[in-house]
């Protein structure tokens, strides 16, 4: 059965952004010690990916991650979980894992930073986290993110 909440260590700070991109609730582990990131994973009932192999062993609910790669990490990922989700949502935030709203900038304010003004007038959507303010739209990066996950996940199925 595929978790509805993940907790990535340290070492899997990129795979957990791409979790994020599909929708995933993934939290990500900085600077804490392996007991601390127990419980952490206990008490918000989230499944552990990690690299570290006594983490792995000391958490139940958890899965070790050899790789470096994230592409490689996905692919494990996709084998344990099949029903991972691999399509691009805008409902979490990839830097903090907060939740993503519809946003309509203010008319009277200037656009955040590299948001496309001519693609916003034509009604390109925008999403604005609720935890950091960070803002996201569908761009050539978006794009990008999807075909890597297209074929990290083919590949992986086998």
């Amino acid at each position: 059965m595929l978790p509805s909440r993940w907790l990535a260590d340290e070492m899997l700070g990129r795979l957990a952004r791409y979790l994020r991109f599909v929708g995933a609730d993934t939290a990500w582990v900085r600077d804490l010690d392996d007991r601390e990131i127990a419980r952490w994973a206990a008490a918000e009932k989230r499944f552990l990916l990690t690299r570290d192999r006594g983490l792995a062993r000391r958490v139940e609910s958890s899965l070790l991650l050899l790789s470096p790669y994230v592409e490689e990490q996905w692919k494990t990922l996709r084998r344990r979980f099949p029903d991972l989700p691999t399509e691009v949502r805008f409902v979490r935030c990839s830097l903090c894992n907060g939740t993503l709203a519809a946003y309509a900038p203010p008319a009277d304010r200037p656009l955040p930073a590299g948001v496309p003004r001519e693609r916003v007038a034509a009604g390109l959507p925008l999403y604005k986290c609720a935890a950091c303010g960070h803002v996201y739209w569908e761009g050539s990066h978006t794009a990008d993110i999807r075909e890597r996950l297209r074929r990290w996940s083919e590949e992986g199925s086998g």
